[in-house]
């Protein structure tokens, strides 16, 4: 029993912030006003800020784990599509999954996320951003697959046989990655590959500002001058990366970012310039990421 009035003692002494208060006086105001018009007794304001107060702890609990479980489980993910939402955030779902396999022994596996932004202000900003992100998915999954028949056909040509062709064990996959879910930031990468050639790889990043309700670019994130502090900040870390992987970069190689320059927003919320293999390092680098602290 001391337990507990001790914590109710703590729970009434939590301040409620200033801006909170105006905005729940104000909602409080209308309900009442509501409540006259049908003759319902109106509360008083002193209990429905508590109220109020309980339903944000609350609600921040559930949304932590909420955004966990959704970024983290695709079958959560799918299964979450049909609850109802409240409040200002996004959420990342599986659109649409598939694996098969073709005659011509190709596996293929397509994985396609959808963006829904629950906030005002936003208009159709996700519905755009969905319909650019299932049109490239599909595409490259059917451009692969053309790749993948035309590569067959010229291997049985030059005398290759249908077992050596089967053991080759082409794959075609088109996933996302949440890179980043934070109260301001949302980064979600999409990217598309075959395990028998690099050539026709590749990654596109979706950068999100969930306080602003739109897509970021780099000058959003370091100002008008994000070109020459991400130059030099890439330029001063290649030495770093050399000695830690042995790998010559070549330096005259890169050009310097430009709003076009593909990066994702790490929990920091500073940009993460990414690279192809080899632009600027040897394939063994793989993809350099590079972070531009603002």
């Amino acid at each position: 029993m001391k337990r507990m009035e001790e914590a109710k003692k703590r729970y009434d002494e939590v301040p409620i912030p200033e801006e909170l208060s105006k905005r729940v006086l104000q909602e409080v105001e209308k309900a009442d006003r509501r409540r006259k018009e049908e003759g319902v007794i109106k509360l008083s304001r002193r209990r429905a800020l508590r109220s109020w107060q309980k339903g944000l702890v609350a609600a921040a609990a559930v949304m932590a784990v909420f955004v966990t479980a959704l970024n983290t489980s695709t079958a959560f993910a799918q299964s979450a599509g049909e609850l109802p939402v409240i409040g200002a955030f996004a959420k990342v779902l599986t659109f649409r999954s598939y694996e098969k396999e073709t005659e011509d022994d190709l596996k293929i596996s397509v994985e396609i996320p959808s963006i829904e932004m629950i906030a005002e202000g936003t208009g159709n900003l996700a519905d755009s951003v969905n319909e650019e992100i299932l049109a490239m998915c599909e595409q490259f999954a059917d451009e692969a697959v053309e790749r993948a028949k035309e590569y067959r056909t010229a291997f049985l040509e030059t005398g290759g046989t249908e077992e050596e062709w089967a053991a080759h064990n082409i794959e075609i996959k088109v996933w996302y990655e949440v890179k980043t879910h934070t109260d301001r930031y949302l980064s979600v990468a999409v990217t598309g590959a075959e395990n028998w050639t690099s050539a026709y790889s590749e990654t596109r990043y979706y950068n999100f500002d969930l306080e602003k309700g739109r897509q970021v670019g780099l000058s959003d994130l370091l100002g008008e001058d994000y070109a020459a502090i991400a130059d030099e900040s890439i330029l001063s870390q290649i030495p770093e990366k050399e000695a830690e992987s042995g790998l010559d970069y070549q330096e005259e190689a890169f050009t310097g970012v430009t709003e076009d320059t593909k990066f994702y927003i790490n929990e920091a919320g500073n940009p993460v310039v990414v690279f192809e293999k080899y632009e600027i390092a040897p394939g063994a680098a793989g993809r350099p990421e590079f972070e531009i602290a603002g």
